[in-house]
């Protein structure tokens, strides 16, 4: 006859245990797998599609105010074109931001920061760029002012709604310009046209003022911060219509 040995408590509480473990190897293992492939499509969703940037001016005032938060689409202008209008987010073409010094940081604060810039939702680098409003696509012959202080695009009078300007005047730009944007660039000017280094004051610079498209990292879509300011940033297509029909032929890097 064979004997049979039963288990003891001790066996049986050994086996719940060693589940337990497994069971808990087991979720840390699928946490661990979700946050990775989390991360990596946050990756690949600021690389690729959308990513957060804070407006570090007041240059785009009233449209965008300091330390707003925006969302921009990558798609343009890798995927869309860009249009008169848009308001985009561009690194500097060279020279027209002053040099800075990032603030010291902990290790900690510094660990934090790349993980959140990893995901986007983050923008460490936002100093390092510069967001206008889109005035000129390539061709288009761009002139300021008029008898009535406005813009002119392709002998077109330009009626700005998102221009701010200081009590009393009425001519949208303190400089006079006549300029023809060049094949693969673009002409920006910011909304708060007394205070904004943009095209005008850089065309000294290299580039003459102008900013490739390839330095565009994309069109800024939607104030995400402060929750009291979340809107669609408009591109005022009405506004551009008329001198968007009377653009010369299309020129390499031009869009509607």
């Amino acid at each position: 006859m064979t004997e049979t040995t039963l288990p003891t408590r001790h066996d049986r509480a050994g086996r719940r245990r060693g589940r337990r473990t497994r069971s808990t190897a087991l979720f840390i293992r699928d946490i661990l797998i979700i946050f990775l492939v989390a991360l990596l499509a946050s990756v690949l969703i600021k690389t690729f599609l959308v990513r957060s940037f804070y407006i570090p001016s007041g240059s785009m005032e009233n449209t965008l105010v300091k330390n707003d938060r925006i969302l921009v689409n990558e798609l343009e202008p890798r995927i869309m074109p860009v249009e008169r209008g848009d308001v985009v987010v561009f690194k500097d073409p060279g020279g027209w931001l002053q040099p800075h010094v990032d603030a010291p940081t902990t290790p900690l604060v510094s660990a934090v920061n790349w993980v959140l810039d990893a995901v986007g939702l983050a923008a460490t680098d936002s100093n390092d760029h510069l967001i206008k409003r889109v005035i000129g696509l390539p061709g288009d012959h761009i002139t300021c002012c008029n008898a009535l202080g406005q813009m002119m695009v392709n002998d077109v009078p330009l009626s700005e709604p998102y221009v701010k300007l200081p009590e009393g005047v009425t001519r949208v730009s303190d400089l006079t310009f006549d300029v023809t944007v060049p094949a693969g660039s673009l002409w920006v000017m910011g909304d708060n046209r007394y205070n904004s280094a943009d095209s005008r004051y850089n065309q000294g610079k290299p580039g003459g003022g102008f900013v490739p498209i390839g330095d565009v990292v994309g069109r800024a879509l939607w104030i995400t911060w402060p929750a009291d300011r979340w809107t669609f940033l408009d591109n005022y297509s009405s506004v551009f219509r008329a001198a968007k029909e009377a653009a010369p032929t299309a020129t390499p890097g031009a869009s509607g």
